[in-house]
């Protein structure tokens, strides 16, 4: 994976005892580049699915909210809640087409007694296909380098039982943007992992969110009953670099998968990016 270069990058900053909690790290403007991929009807053109792929150029920006938001409790003291709004702007990195708009919040929301609940993590977005998300997790921070495990682009489902032979050829015989392998359309986080080989990594911070058990996709009914987006996970790692000459720079790197049903199939839709603040 391409990305731009680290001698740009903006160096660590001291976010000690922030309101924002691990947050605080996603403050400012990131841009790289990443891939795409995700499968799609096509019964316009007669055929079940299109395999669409995607090499990307991407801009985050994450701008921290001017200050807390209550939330009031009838069977609890008051929370406050602290957090950034954020617009993520995804583009062809041939083309510079326009892929993904993406306006939400992410929320860093303290421990409750009731509901009994540790501290956690919100991400809200909405997208307009005509989508809304809340995804709830948790932030931590290790030494060391990211654990960034494989992820399967293969559908499933009860509808795989009656595919005929050859019905998954696209994803096995694609026609691959620039800079994308074809091992990454089987695993799509190899192209993670190739775009941090041979960096000094000092420690990572880790934001997980899925949109289950509490939370969701809600959905416009076309969606729902053509491409119906039911459930999202996402990782995004924040990793402070070391070079060669001690500096430090930090760079953001996220796996996302939402999952599309139709034809009684679960299409994993997965998009990957490396991108350093600049």
């Amino acid at each position: 994976m391409t990305s731009y270069s680290p001698r740009r990058a903006a160096p660590p900053g001291n976010l000690d005892s922030t309101p924002l909690g691990l947050l605080a790290e996603l403050e400012g403007t990131w841009s790289g580049r990443g891939f795409n991929l995700i499968a799609v009807p096509n019964k316009q053109n007669n055929t079940a699915f299109r395999l669409m792929l995607n090499a990307t150029a991407e801009r985050i920006q994450f701008t921290a909210i001017g200050g807390v938001v209550p939330n009031r409790g009838s069977v609890q003291d008051d929370i406050g809640i602290f957090g950034l709004t954020y617009l993520q702007q995804v583009n062809d990195a041939t083309t510079m087409e326009g892929l993904h708009i993406e306006p939400g919040l992410w929320l860093n929301v303290p421990a409750t007694s009731n509901p009994k609940a540790g501290p956690s993590i919100v991400r809200q977005s909405t997208i307009p296909h005509g989508d809304s998300l809340l995804a709830q997790g948790t932030a931590f921070k290790v030494a060391g380098g990211p654990q960034i495990a494989a992820v399967s682009s293969k559908p499933t489902g009860p509808g795989m039982a009656h595919v005929p032979l050859g019905y998954l050829d696209p994803y096995l015989h694609s026609n691959l943007p620039p800079g994308m392998k074809q091992s990454y359309v089987a695993n799509m986080n190899q192209a993670l992992t190739d775009a941090i080989q041979g960096q000094k990594i000092v420690n990572t911070t880790v934001l997980t969110v899925t949109s289950i058990p509490v939370g969701g996709i809600v959905n416009i009914p076309f969606l729902t009953a053509n491409a119906n987006p039911t459930r999202l996970d996402a990782i995004f790692w924040i990793e402070t670099v070391e070079r060669p000459d001690g500096t430090q720079f930090v760079q953001l790197q996220y796996t996302q998968t939402v999952i599309l049903n139709f034809l009684n199939i679960d299409w994993p839709h997965i998009s990957v990016g490396t991108m350093i603040r600049t």
